[in-house]
């Protein structure tokens, strides 16, 4: 199954809120802004239901 992975914009503001949702644990805290590993995420959409500023969004 191939899935598009959600990317983090400059948006973010760093809360860690996106993190502690992810189901698969791809999301880490990068050096200026969080990151989703392309390779783990499954398209999920959970980080973005979570986020206050709408960092999350499909690739």
């Amino acid at each position: 199954m191939f899935y598009m992975a959600y990317v983090i914009n400059s948006e973010c503001i760093s809360c860690g809120a996106c993190e502690g949702e992810c189901t698969v644990s791809a999301i880490s805290e990068g050096d200026d802004r969080y990151v989703i590993d392309a390779e783990l995420c499954i398209d999920c959409g959970s980080c973005a239901s979570v986020c206050p500023v709408e960092a999350p969004n499909p690739a």
